[in-house]
């Protein structure tokens, strides 16, 4: 069943959590199997498939590792390494005919790193568009503000579509969604004007945008609020805001309870509100919703 009308791309194989780097460090495939039926059965469209380090020293088990995913699930992959040479191993791996002919999603093409769109040779792919870094000089530059965002996934796109043939149903733009805990300098102010100007523009008509939704809860207290895990309910918020706007992908963990939130819940007000602030006084707001 759809999650709020949103493509889910299911993130759970990835040793971030501890969970699954257990199976990944003991080899257990039944075990990610298991993981991979579980999120789709939750309603993933997409999974992410990473093995971190161990796909660059190890291409072999992470030859397996997809195969095995693949002989589970028939969603399409979302291989989440930013090394061609990595790339390359995914998307040998993969059998399209085991996704219902569908292609896989290369996460994620920069400014910085455009010799990944050779790959296309192997298997044609989708692409995730990492908006947080541009190209100047010859040298990689961290974005400043939504201008630049709006301006990296514009050039990206423009080349894509007119060099490449991509479509632009084939673009994932990730606007980059941050902790709140750790948002200091209005990272998160910025994703949503972000998302709102992206779907606006005449020139990514039909792009999708997405943003890793995992990331806004990270740090957070294991604390209830209103019945509701607080990072779950942060979640909820960041997407109550940002599918108005125009994000319709999501990045995360397909069993959490994602829903809109009233406009009276605590943690959508307090979303609101560290969003417009930065520095100390974020964090302050952010404090207090705990604190009570």
């Amino acid at each position: 069943m759809p999650i709020l009308d949103c493509i889910v791309i299911g993130d759970r194989i990835n040793p971030g959590f501890k969970s699954t780097r257990a199976l990944i460090d003991s080899e257990n495939l039944d075990g990610l199997r298991a993981l991979a039926l579980r999120q789709v059965a939750s309603g993933a469209d997409y999974l992410d498939v990473t093995i971190g380090p161990r796909g660059h020293e190890d291409p072999a088990f992470l030859t397996e590792i997809i195969r095995a995913v693949q002989g589970a699930v028939d969603v399409p992959l979302c291989f989440d390494y930013p090394d061609a040479a990595v790339q390359e191993v995914c998307l040998r791996a993969y059998d399209p005919a085991r996704a219902r002919g569908r292609n896989p999603l290369v996460n994620s093409l920069a400014e910085t790193r455009l010799e990944m769109l050779g790959l296309r040779r192997i298997c044609p792919f989708d692409v995730v568009l990492m908006t947080s870094e541009f190209l100047d000089g010859g040298a990689a530059r961290p974005v400043h503000g939504s201008d630049d965002v709006v301006a990296v996934a514009a050039r990206l796109c423009k080349r894509l579509v007119r060099d490449l043939d991509f479509s632009m149903q084939q673009i994932f733009i990730d606007v980059t969604v941050n902790s709140m805990v750790a948002d200091t300098r209005g990272m998160t102010a910025m994703a949503l004007d972000a998302i709102g100007r992206i779907r606006r523009h005449e020139g990514m008509r039909g792009v999708h945008i997405m943003g890793g939704l995992t990331n806004i809860g990270n740090m957070l207290p294991p604390i209830d609020v209103g019945g509701m895990q607080l990072s779950h309910a942060m979640e909820s918020a960041f997407l109550t805001v940002a599918i108005p706007l125009g994000l319709d992908t999501i990045m995360g963990t397909p069993w959490n309870p994602f829903r809109l939130l009233p406009h009276d819940h605590p943690v959508l007000q307090t979303f609101q509100e560290v969003s417009a602030l930065q520095g100390l006084d974020a964090v302050r707001r952010l404090r207090r919703l705990w604190a009570k």
